[in-house]
């Protein structure tokens, strides 16, 4: 891992793992890298997890749109991208809470994240 400084303008994020769809379209599992699995340890006692993603289909040019429409609705006025939930943002970093269904090894069946089958996972956190 790359050292911090007060002036980096580089962030050493890696993913720890993909987010993968299921048959059933609500669920998704999380393939987590094995070299994490001490980081397992009592995930399964809880309820819900919040994921850290990365929107890896977002394009330079939607990276660079800093004002948006909140849901798409042109009735609504415009809105920065960091009063809204819009994946329009120079990070395209996304977070959903999500419901844990269960533990496969190194697999996270979760429900109602908002990934894209093949998204990088950056950080799990509990609730």
């Amino acid at each position: 891992m790359m050292p911090m400084t007060k002036n980096s303008t580089c962030l050493p994020i890696q993913p720890i793992g993909v987010a993968r769809t299921t048959d059933d379209g609500e669920t998704m599992f999380l393939e987590i890298d094995a070299r994490y699995a001490d980081a397992f340890l009592r995930v399964a006692e809880k309820q819900h997890l919040s994921i850290l993603y990365w929107m890896h289909e977002l394009t330079d040019q939607q990276r660079e749109i800093l004002q948006v429409h909140p849901r798409g609705d042109r009735s609504v006025p415009l809105h920065g991208v960091f009063a809204t939930r819009s994946p329009m943002r120079p990070n395209p970093i996304g977070v959903t809470r999500v419901e844990l269904l269960g533990v496969e090894g190194n697999r996270l069946l979760v429900k109602g994240l908002d990934a894209r089958d093949g998204s990088p996972i950056i950080d799990i956190k509990s609730g």
